[in-house]
Protein backbone atom coordinates (compact mmCIF):
# COMPACT_ATOMS: atom_id res chain seq x y z
CA UNK A 1 0.00 0.00 0.00
CA UNK A 2 1.46 3.36 -1.17
CA UNK A 3 0.55 6.32 0.70
CA UNK A 4 -0.02 9.70 -1.27
CA UNK A 5 3.20 10.96 0.64
CA UNK A 6 5.92 8.83 -0.72
CA UNK A 7 5.52 6.25 2.27
CA UNK A 8 4.99 2.48 1.50
CA UNK A 9 3.19 -0.10 3.59
CA UNK A 10 2.69 -3.79 3.54
CA UNK A 11 2.12 -7.13 5.26
CA UNK A 12 2.24 -10.21 4.03
CA UNK A 13 0.01 -13.44 4.08
CA UNK A 14 0.89 -16.83 4.61
CA UNK A 15 1.44 -17.86 0.48
CA UNK A 16 2.97 -18.09 -2.33
CA UNK A 17 6.09 -19.06 -0.38
CA UNK A 18 8.33 -23.06 -0.01
CA UNK A 19 8.10 -23.74 3.12
CA UNK A 20 6.40 -26.86 4.49
CA UNK A 21 3.78 -27.92 6.87
CA UNK A 22 3.16 -26.83 9.70
CA UNK A 23 5.05 -23.58 8.20
CA UNK A 24 3.13 -23.44 5.12
CA UNK A 25 3.88 -21.74 2.75
CA UNK A 26 5.26 -18.37 3.29
CA UNK A 27 6.59 -18.30 6.57
CA UNK A 28 9.03 -15.55 7.11
CA UNK A 29 10.34 -16.00 10.43
CA UNK A 30 14.16 -17.54 11.16
CA UNK A 31 13.69 -18.86 14.61
CA UNK A 32 10.22 -20.66 14.75
CA UNK A 33 11.63 -24.19 13.08
CA UNK A 34 11.44 -23.67 9.32
CA UNK A 35 14.24 -24.72 7.56
CA UNK A 36 16.55 -21.83 6.96
CA UNK A 37 17.02 -22.57 3.25
CA UNK A 38 12.68 -22.36 3.27
CA UNK A 39 13.13 -18.88 4.89
CA UNK A 40 15.74 -17.25 2.66
CA UNK A 41 13.75 -18.57 -0.36
CA UNK A 42 10.64 -16.83 1.28
CA UNK A 43 11.97 -13.90 2.39
CA UNK A 44 13.61 -12.89 -1.33
CA UNK A 45 9.98 -13.87 -2.73
CA UNK A 46 8.67 -11.48 -0.89
CA UNK A 47 10.77 -8.53 -1.18
CA UNK A 48 11.14 -9.35 -4.88
CA UNK A 49 6.98 -8.62 -4.96
CA UNK A 50 7.49 -5.91 -3.53
CA UNK A 51 10.21 -4.62 -5.75
CA UNK A 52 12.54 -4.28 -2.71
CA UNK A 53 15.96 -5.94 -2.64
CA UNK A 54 15.84 -9.11 -0.64
CA UNK A 55 19.45 -8.33 1.00
CA UNK A 56 18.82 -4.68 1.87
CA UNK A 57 15.48 -5.58 4.41
CA UNK A 58 16.26 -4.80 8.29
CA UNK A 59 14.94 -7.33 10.17
CA UNK A 60 14.88 -7.91 14.43
CA UNK A 61 15.79 -10.17 16.50
CA UNK A 62 12.17 -9.51 18.60
CA UNK A 63 12.03 -10.48 22.52
CA UNK A 64 8.71 -8.49 23.22
CA UNK A 65 10.59 -5.14 24.41
CA UNK A 66 10.59 -1.92 24.15
CA UNK A 67 14.20 -1.14 22.98
CA UNK A 68 14.83 0.44 19.75
CA UNK A 69 18.47 0.64 17.09
CA UNK A 70 18.69 3.15 14.63
CA UNK A 71 19.83 1.89 11.38
CA UNK A 72 21.53 2.88 8.51
CA UNK A 73 21.29 -0.39 6.52
CA UNK A 74 20.84 -4.58 7.14
CA UNK A 75 22.95 -6.20 10.02
CA UNK A 76 25.83 -8.03 9.15
CA UNK A 77 25.69 -11.19 9.57
CA UNK A 78 25.33 -12.58 13.47
CA UNK A 79 24.94 -9.22 14.64
CA UNK A 80 21.01 -8.76 15.03
CA UNK A 81 20.56 -7.44 18.25
CA UNK A 82 17.60 -8.44 20.18
CA UNK A 83 15.46 -5.29 19.52
CA UNK A 84 11.39 -4.26 18.99
CA UNK A 85 11.72 -1.48 16.89
CA UNK A 86 13.99 0.07 14.43
CA UNK A 87 14.31 3.48 13.18
CA UNK A 88 16.07 4.75 10.14
CA UNK A 89 16.90 7.64 7.83
CA UNK A 90 17.81 6.21 5.04
CA UNK A 91 15.11 6.37 2.47
CA UNK A 92 14.45 3.20 0.13
CA UNK A 93 15.34 0.88 3.38
CA UNK A 94 12.44 -1.34 4.28
CA UNK A 95 12.37 -2.37 8.15
CA UNK A 96 10.66 -5.34 8.61
CA UNK A 97 8.46 -6.82 11.23
CA UNK A 98 7.41 -10.58 11.91
CA UNK A 99 3.96 -11.26 13.89
CA UNK A 100 1.70 -14.31 14.31
CA UNK A 101 -0.85 -12.48 16.35
CA UNK A 102 1.00 -9.29 17.72
CA UNK A 103 0.61 -6.08 16.12
CA UNK A 104 3.12 -4.73 13.36
CA UNK A 105 3.83 -0.66 13.87
CA UNK A 106 4.90 0.79 10.46
CA UNK A 107 5.63 4.79 11.19
CA UNK A 108 7.34 7.43 8.83
CA UNK A 109 7.76 10.77 8.52
CA UNK A 110 7.92 11.72 4.44
CA UNK A 111 9.02 15.15 5.07
CA UNK A 112 12.42 14.42 7.40
CA UNK A 113 12.88 11.15 5.70
CA UNK A 114 12.68 9.07 8.74
CA UNK A 115 11.05 5.45 9.25
CA UNK A 116 10.40 3.72 12.24
CA UNK A 117 8.50 0.22 12.72
CA UNK A 118 8.26 -1.39 15.85
CA UNK A 119 6.77 -4.85 17.19
CA UNK A 120 3.77 -4.46 19.41
CA UNK A 121 2.83 -7.62 21.14
CA UNK A 122 0.57 -7.82 24.79
CA UNK A 123 4.28 -7.59 26.63
CA UNK A 124 5.63 -4.79 24.10
CA UNK A 125 2.19 -2.61 24.75
CA UNK A 126 2.78 -2.30 28.59
CA UNK A 127 7.05 -2.05 27.75
CA UNK A 128 6.05 0.94 26.20
CA UNK A 129 7.77 -0.14 22.71
CA UNK A 130 5.17 2.56 20.72
CA UNK A 131 6.41 5.67 22.55
CA UNK A 132 10.07 4.50 22.22
CA UNK A 133 9.83 4.05 18.69
CA UNK A 134 7.99 7.18 18.26
CA UNK A 135 10.45 9.11 20.69
CA UNK A 136 13.17 8.18 18.44
CA UNK A 137 11.73 9.49 15.74
CA UNK A 138 11.50 12.59 16.90
CA UNK A 139 14.75 12.50 18.11
CA UNK A 140 16.27 12.52 14.55
CA UNK A 141 14.37 15.11 13.53
CA UNK A 142 10.15 14.02 12.49
CA UNK A 143 7.20 15.81 13.74
CA UNK A 144 4.41 14.07 15.22
CA UNK A 145 1.92 15.60 13.23
CA UNK A 146 3.93 14.68 9.80
CA UNK A 147 3.79 11.12 10.43
CA UNK A 148 1.89 8.61 9.01
CA UNK A 149 1.28 4.86 9.75
CA UNK A 150 -0.41 1.98 9.50
CA UNK A 151 -1.24 -1.52 11.97
CA UNK A 152 -0.83 -4.13 10.01
CA UNK A 153 -2.81 -7.46 10.18
CA UNK A 154 -3.40 -8.91 14.34
CA UNK A 155 -5.55 -10.62 17.03
CA UNK A 156 -8.75 -8.85 17.35
CA UNK A 157 -10.15 -8.01 20.77
CA UNK A 158 -12.86 -10.65 19.96
CA UNK A 159 -10.31 -13.45 19.98
CA UNK A 160 -7.38 -12.22 22.13
CA UNK A 161 -8.94 -14.39 25.54
CA UNK A 162 -7.14 -13.70 28.98
CA UNK A 163 -7.05 -13.82 32.65
CA UNK A 164 -8.91 -10.83 34.17
CA UNK A 165 -6.26 -9.82 35.74
CA UNK A 166 -4.20 -9.53 32.85
CA UNK A 167 -6.57 -7.50 31.49
CA UNK A 168 -6.61 -5.07 34.03
CA UNK A 169 -2.86 -4.89 33.80
CA UNK A 170 -2.64 -4.06 30.35
CA UNK A 171 -5.60 -1.48 30.75
CA UNK A 172 -3.13 0.49 33.05
CA UNK A 173 -0.50 0.88 30.54
CA UNK A 174 -3.44 1.79 27.69
CA UNK A 175 -6.75 1.89 28.81
CA UNK A 176 -7.47 1.63 25.17
CA UNK A 177 -6.77 -2.07 25.29
CA UNK A 178 -9.64 -3.42 27.40
CA UNK A 179 -11.84 -5.44 25.73
CA UNK A 180 -14.28 -8.74 25.86
CA UNK A 181 -14.70 -11.74 23.68
CA UNK A 182 -17.56 -12.54 22.19
CA UNK A 183 -18.01 -14.80 24.71
CA UNK A 184 -17.81 -12.10 27.79
CA UNK A 185 -14.57 -13.30 29.00
CA UNK A 186 -11.75 -11.04 29.67
CA UNK A 187 -9.85 -9.66 26.14
CA UNK A 188 -7.28 -7.48 25.67
CA UNK A 189 -7.37 -5.85 22.12
CA UNK A 190 -3.45 -4.84 21.58
CA UNK A 191 -3.88 -2.72 18.20
CA UNK A 192 -6.43 -0.25 20.21
CA UNK A 193 -4.03 0.49 22.62
CA UNK A 194 -1.40 0.94 20.28
CA UNK A 195 -3.71 2.95 18.17
CA UNK A 196 -4.45 4.90 21.54
CA UNK A 197 -0.54 4.96 22.20
CA UNK A 198 0.10 6.84 19.03
CA UNK A 199 -2.51 9.21 19.66
CA UNK A 200 -0.94 10.68 22.85
CA UNK A 201 2.37 10.70 20.64
CA UNK A 202 0.54 13.26 18.74
CA UNK A 203 0.71 10.64 15.56
CA UNK A 204 -3.15 10.22 14.20
CA UNK A 205 -2.79 9.58 10.77
CA UNK A 206 -2.70 6.15 11.00
CA UNK A 207 -4.48 3.59 8.99
CA UNK A 208 -5.48 0.08 10.02
CA UNK A 209 -6.18 -3.62 8.71
CA UNK A 210 -9.03 -4.95 9.45
CA UNK A 211 -7.69 -8.70 9.45
CA UNK A 212 -8.14 -10.70 12.83
CA UNK A 213 -4.66 -13.14 11.96
CA UNK A 214 -6.93 -15.71 14.67
CA UNK A 215 -9.71 -15.61 12.30
CA UNK A 216 -8.01 -15.72 9.00
CA UNK A 217 -6.94 -19.14 7.67
CA UNK A 218 -4.82 -17.15 5.29
CA UNK A 219 -2.42 -15.61 8.05
CA UNK A 220 -0.41 -17.40 10.75
CA UNK A 221 -1.72 -16.94 14.01
CA UNK A 222 0.12 -18.46 17.28
CA UNK A 223 -2.77 -18.39 19.46
CA UNK A 224 -4.66 -20.80 16.56
CA UNK A 225 -1.98 -22.78 15.63
CA UNK A 226 1.27 -22.67 18.26
CA UNK A 227 3.71 -24.13 16.16
CA UNK A 228 3.63 -21.75 12.74
CA UNK A 229 5.17 -19.61 10.55
CA UNK A 230 5.43 -15.79 10.94
CA UNK A 231 4.15 -12.96 8.70
CA UNK A 232 6.03 -9.53 7.90
CA UNK A 233 5.14 -5.78 7.74
CA UNK A 234 7.35 -3.54 5.71
CA UNK A 235 7.85 0.16 5.93
CA UNK A 236 9.82 2.22 3.32
CA UNK A 237 10.25 5.60 1.96
CA UNK A 238 10.71 6.19 -1.95
CA UNK A 239 14.41 7.36 -2.96
CA UNK A 240 14.06 11.22 -4.05
CA UNK A 241 14.84 11.51 -7.93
Amino acid sequence: MAHASGAHFASTDRWGGVSAAPYAELNLGGAVGDDPAAVRTNRARAAEALGLDPAGVVWMNQVHGKDVAVVDGPWQKGETPAVDAVVTTRRGLALAVLTADCVPVLLADPVAGITGAAHAGRPGLVAGVVPAVVTEMLRLGAEPDRIVGHIGPSVCGGCYEVPEAMRAEVAEAAPESWATTRRGTPAVDVANGVAAQLGRMGVTSVGRSDICTMESADHFSYRRERTTGRLASYVWLEEQS
